[in-house]
């Protein structure tokens, strides 16, 4: 059973990534041509575009992606209790699960892009379009830190801040789950 619960959790949450970096794409206007914005979109068009028809897009926010992030979240949550034969949890319980799930993975994969970043950036020479995809990912979080703590010496403290702050919150949030 254990090996079920595994791959049901690992399906979900590759799926849920997907999800989440198309929000992300879509909320700092990733360049769309990309090949990664173009497999996230494939990916998970089947189930946006019906929800689209229902849920409007709010400025640089598409709601039927959010949802669908949340819908994924909750059906993990119920399927693995399911699994485990655990009792299910309530619908507002699940519901905050979910939540708390979606925010605790863009955390996870916001700390990973901007650690490949900053290790692609010490090795790439010239224009790479993952490269640039990362840089728009991260930028609009990386940048208010430089604002703050400048560059010294050619150094960019703002990765080392920024995966601080990431772990930081993620330890939060995993504390608030107990």
């Amino acid at each position: 059973m254990n090996a079920v619960t595994f791959l049901v959790d690992f399906v979900f949450d590759l799926f849920l990534m997907v999800v989440i970096l198309r929000v992300w794409m879509q909320a700092v206007r990733a360049d769309f041509y990309n090949p990664l914005s173009q497999f996230v979109v494939k990916v998970s068009n089947p189930l946006v575009l019906p929800l689209r028809s229902v849920l409007p897009t709010l400025g640089r926010w598409d709601l039927a992606a959010v949802v669908l992030a949340l819908l994924v979240a909750v059906a993990k949550i119920y399927l693995v209790q399911i699994l485990i034969n655990a009792p299910l949890p309530m619908v507002v319980t699940a519901l905050i699960s979910s939540l708390f799930l979606v925010v605790f993975q863009f955390l996870s994969i916001l700390f990973w892009v901007t650690l490949i970043r900053a290790l692609m950036s010490w090795f790439s020479q010239g224009y790479h379009p993952m490269t640039a995809m990362l840089a728009q990912l991260t930028e609009p979080f990386l940048a208010p830190i430089r604002r703050i703590i400048p560059p010294i010496g050619g150094l960019d403290l703002s990765v080392l801040v920024l995966i601080v702050g990431i772990q930081f919150v993620r330890i939060l949030l995993g504390n608030m789950l107990i």
